[in-house]
């Protein structure tokens, strides 16, 4: 099928790499947990939307000057961690003296268009996903095949389906401790200086990163 090898192993190999702990997931369940269930869901399709332009980068062949230009791949990874500090540091600075007022209620249509949006940002200005495509994909398709571009989308959709129905139950599961939250105004702040923090550290983790 267009070239494509040993499908089972890449799916269980899919599976176990979305379970692993990442950016995404620490940033899924940042906004779950900020901004409620909606929210976490929004960042989780805005992060399978920025999976899909890695998938097509990889498949057109432009994730390989991420992996040959150092320049690439340093403008890149700065990009992505200043947004993610920009992130963190909106969050830490931000005043929220009606809080009360505004927890009861549901989480305001802008918050969920910026968690999708963010979403899609940051997983797109990682250049570590882009390199990832670019490593993993090949070694399921047959290097002879006359479809690889066809291969690329194919294997790169169903790493992008396993990883969503990961999300979806990481945004579920830390949307549900939100309510607590909205119930404790107090820890709702903390809780937004933590979520700040944290985005900090990834941030300066994707920074580092060579």
């Amino acid at each position: 099928m267009l070239g494509i090898h040993a499908y089972p192993v890449f799916v269980l190999t899919g599976i176990l790499l979305n379970l692993t702990p990442g950016q995404d997931t620490m940033f899924i369940i940042g906004r779950s947990l900020a901004n409620g269930t909606r929210a976490g869901v929004a960042a989780a399709f805005g992060i399978c939307v920025g999976s899909i332009g890695h998938t097509l980068l990889a498949a057109l062949g432009l994730s390989a000057i991420l992996a040959a230009s150092p320049l690439a791949f340093t403008l890149v990874k700065l990009a992505g961690a200043i947004y993610l500090v920009y992130l963190g540091a909106r969050l830490l600075l931000t005043k929220h003296p009606h809080r009360e007022a505004r927890l009861p209620g549901p989480p305001a249509r802008a918050a969920v268009r910026s968690a999708f949006t963010q979403g899609i940002l940051t997983n797109l200005l990682n250049p570590k996903v882009a390199l990832f495509f670019l490593a993993l994909l090949p070694q399921f398709i047959d290097p002879a095949s006359a479809r690889k571009t066809l291969a690329f989308v194919a294997l790169g959709a169903t790493f992008v389906t396993t990883g969503l129905i990961w999300c979806l139950v990481l945004a579920a599961a830390a949307g549900r401790l939100q309510a607590f939250f909205r119930r404790n105004p107090s820890a709702g702040v903390l809780l937004d200086r933590m979520v700040g923090a944290l985005f900090l550290a990834l941030g300066a983790r994707l920074a580092w990163t060579r």
